[in-house]
């Protein structure tokens, strides 16, 4: 009967101590100030989350979601992602070498994801126009807005890479440059769907005078990585 009494006692000491602090910070009226509060704002904006990128580790290109594609040889070196791929790593081989005092021109091959402000369904022909957004895309940040596909040389197909669907886009673009040997470059794009709700993109940009280097994209791409 003792300790009975003792847990209600301790007990209702207890609701005792909530209900006194309940009391404590319950609201109490401001004192009345000559003028309205002002808000003041933060010293520092929040910034934007930053462009993830990729990179390239040894004999493969690392995207920022770790799907991986091998790099196209040794020659090749380690570049920037121009392109315009979400989370991409890029590499370089050059082919003319100071053609124009100190300015050089070479190949370019880039790998990533597809950005995420570019409409994606995972059908034929969403991986068709995803191949053309992006392929206009890297026209424009390889090149410049004035840059033009030669009419006609354009070609699509479907592709399969580890099982996965995927569209390839290849075309040629125009080459003007003073002093510089080539009159034309080769554009390929390569969509392949992870199964995601995203996908994977590889963009080469090959020198028209150096058409060996295509093939070797082309196996380079089936041989892509999907990280889960």
């Amino acid at each position: 009967m003792v300790l009975v009494v003792a847990a209600l006692a301790a007990t209702g000491l207890s609701v005792g101590w909530v209900w006194t602090k309940a009391e404590a910070v319950s609201p109490v009226p401001l004192p009345t100030v000559g003028k309205p509060m002002e808000t003041v704002n933060p010293s520092a904006k929040p910034t934007k989350t930053p462009t993830p990128f990729g990179k390239v580790l040894g004999t493969e290109m690392v995207a920022a979601n770790n799907d991986t594609m091998p790099i196209m040889s040794s020659a090749w070196g380690n570049n920037y992602e121009r392109a315009g791929l979400w989370g991409g790593a890029a590499i370089w081989l050059t082919v003319h070498s100071n053609y124009d005092k100190g300015k050089s021109w070479g190949n370019y091959v880039a790998f990533g994801q597809l950005p995420p402000d570019i409409t994606y369904t995972n059908t034929a022909a969403g991986l068709k126009q995803a191949s053309i957004q992006v392929g206009g895309r890297a026209l424009y940040n390889l090149y410049d807005k004035d840059a033009q596909v030669i009419k006609g040389s354009a070609t699509h197909k479907a592709i399969s890479v580890n099982g996965h669907p995927g569209h390839e886009l290849v075309a040629k673009v125009a080459v003007k440059v003073p002093k510089l040997p080539e009159t034309f470059s080769t554009i390929m794009i390569a969509v392949v769907d992870r199964g995601d709700g995203t996908a994977a993109v590889s963009i080469a940009d090959i020198a028209g005078s150096t058409p060996a280097w295509q093939n070797v994209w082309r196996y380079k791409v089936s041989q892509i990585k999907l990280s889960k």
